[in-house]
């Protein structure tokens, strides 16, 4: 008698928890759909979230193809993200200012800014967190980013990475190099030449020329290797000018070896030839992806990396002989 109770008493309990499962199903049924409706729009893919307009602002100067890696990386995020980018750029502190109020007075949806030069942006970048705009800052402005009370910064510590170049040039056995600053007063480029000044045991000479003449950068650093045959490093901070840079040396008949901040397909093909000795990567690709995308994460979910704290380091990271084969088919692509 007992043992046919308990069998009924547990075949009643099993159906209550049918009952009560099939019931839940019901009611939650309705939230579910709307649950699953909104994490596809964050899902991975392409989002189904509504239409974004970002705005990119940077300082590159005409004919800087490093600045074409970062558009990539942007470009891969915005389509990702159903973002409409607009990207404008000026090496002008003052009219890269006036980009951004013609994007507050657009009423983008955020903006990604280059801090380069970081005192000439203050007021316009007020205004547009006055607008409620949301506004990040990648490659350059480490230093400045968190007292402008910007959210994000997305880039490299440039005296960091000079450092760590100033010690590889003491490893390679280098007595006397020059630093050639394509943009006098550009925080992040004089930052890098501190750095390695820092570290590097021998000589660092600063060498200012005008990044967007290429023939006077040419000729302003074969004079140079020309007045001093004890330099053997030009330490450039771009690949154009290391490119430039090796051809400024034939000319002026010098031994003077070349090494460069920053990457492009012909400076990877120039370290794989030895005409370059070694190369610091930023992965601009990187910082272009995240500066889109972090605004996307921001207005859809909230998040912001580092808390506003710290930032998203991108390098550096050394590109030598020895390992540059790996990165060779990346950079044929334009993606490093």
């Amino acid at each position: 008698m007992d043992l046919r109770l308990n069998r009924h008493r547990r075949a009643g309990l099993a159906a209550l928890a049918t009952a009560a499962a099939l019931l839940a199903a019901g009611c939650s049924s309705q939230g579910g759909k709307k649950a699953q409706e909104a994490d596809a729009g964050l899902a991975a893919g392409k989002a189904d979230t509504p239409r974004m307009r970002i705005a990119m602002i940077t300082h590159a100067a005409p004919g800087d193809t490093f600045w074409d890696t970062v558009r990539k990386g942007a470009k891969a995020a915005a389509a990702k993200d159903n973002v409409d980018l607009v990207y404008s750029s000026n090496p002008n502190g003052a009219d890269q200012a006036n980009l951004i109020q013609n994007a507050i007075n657009q009423k983008v949806d955020g903006i990604a800014v280059t801090l380069a030069k970081p005192d000439a942006m203050k007021g316009a970048i007020a205004k547009a967190k006055k607008a409620g705009i949301p506004v990040v800052a990648f490659n350059a402005g480490l230093d400045q980013w968190k007292d402008m009370g910007l959210l994000e910064y997305f880039g490299q510590d440039e005296n960091i990475a000079g450092q760590a170049f100033g010690k590889h040039l003491n490893e390679v056995g280098a007595k006397h190099d020059i630093c050639v600053i394509q943009e006098q007063g550009h925080v992040a480029l004089e930052a890098r030449c501190a750095g390695v000044k820092k570290t590097f045991k021998g000589k660092t000479d600063i060498l200012y020329v005008n990044g967007t003449d290429m023939p006077s950068v040419k000729s302003t650093i074969s004079a140079k290797l020309k007045q001093d045959s004890s330099i053997d490093y030009v330490v450039t901070l771009g690949a154009p000018f290391a490119l430039t840079a090796v051809q400024s040396a034939k000319d002026a008949g010098d031994k003077a070896k070349v090494a460069t901040f920053d990457l492009n397909k012909d400076l990877v093909s120039a370290v794989q030839s030895g005409d370059v000795q070694f190369a610091v990567d930023q992965q601009p690709y990187l910082q272009g992806y995240l500066s889109i995308d972090s605004l996307w994460l921001y207005k859809n979910n909230g998040n912001f990396s580092g808390g506003g704290e710290q930032p998203v380091l991108t390098g550096p990271a050394f590109v030598t002989k020895d390992n540059v084969d790996t990165i060779a088919k990346f950079a044929q692509k334009g993606t490093r």
